[in-house]
């Protein structure tokens, strides 16, 4: 006998969102709840287009790829940091709540200004390829051939969408406004390793060779379990402090 499938009937999801308008003086945070269906292969980015759409259009929150490329949908999900647009709901239970990341400047309710961090941080560690000769900045000039091997590792690092989420999951970030958290040290690994860029080791210890850089970090491993391009940014941090500590930087 042929058995008919029964379909089970959708949950009703309670997403409790942590609301502030830090540009209004009367306003004070304070969690709100909204309750919604669950659809088919629903995610975070989904519910709160729904939410905004549909209940309150004055919800703040950020997105622009919807694919886990941008990072600017990172937030504080169920006390974790994570991406909305990679986060489905089926995976969490029917009560969620929703907070800004921590550690950065809040624009409104789950929008942070990643951006201004992120430049401070490059600004400081000068992430940029540095050339002395000024022939060979022409961005007419074709580039020197790079081996396979050494253009994957490069690769590697510049997956960093710089979501903010390993600086939201980091107890040195929280304490030291000044830490240059697992992004800034997986950037500096990065061009370190970039064979256009002319700086020393030495230069590149001297940006990050103290407590804001390699020696404050705590090895709470936070940053390379909350990474959602699962970077290896614990073993950086590790090949940093390995390379200073055999070059007596």
């Amino acid at each position: 006998m042929n058995q008919i499938a029964v379909k089970e009937a959708p949950r009703s999801l309670k997403i409790r969102i942590l609301r502030h308008n830090p540009h209004d003086p009367g306003s004070s945070p304070h969690l709100q709840t909204f309750e919604l269906e669950e659809a088919e292969s629903m995610t975070l980015f989904i519910a709160l287009n729904e939410i905004r759409q549909t209940m309150d259009p004055s919800l703040q929150f950020d997105f622009v790829c919807r694919a886990g490329i941008c990072g600017s949908c990172g937030m504080i999900i169920n006390g974790r940091p994570g991406l909305a647009c990679r986060t489905l709901t089926r995976n969490l239970p029917e009560c969620i709540t929703l907070a800004p990341l921590p550690a950065f400047e809040l624009i409104g309710d789950l929008s942070v200004n990643t951006g201004k961090w992120m430049r401070g941080m490059s600004e400081h560690l000068e992430t940029w390829v540095h050339q002395r000769d000024q022939d060979k900045a022409d961005i007419d000039r074709l580039e020197e051939r790079m081996e396979p091997d050494l253009a994957e590792k490069i690769y590697e690092l510049e997956r960093c969408i710089e979501c903010g989420c390993c600086i939201a999951a980091c107890g040195t970030a929280r304490m030291r406004e000044d830490f240059v958290g697992a992004v800034g040290l997986n950037q500096i690994t990065r061009f370190r390793l970039d064979p256009r860029d002319e700086r020393s080791d030495a230069d590149f210890y001297s940006l990050v060779g103290d407590e804001s850089g390699v020696f404050g970090c705590m090895t709470l491993l936070g940053c390379e379990d909350y990474c959602p391009k699962d970077l290896p940014l614990a073993a950086q941090i590790a090949f940093l402090r390995r390379r200073m500590a055999a070059t007596g930087s």
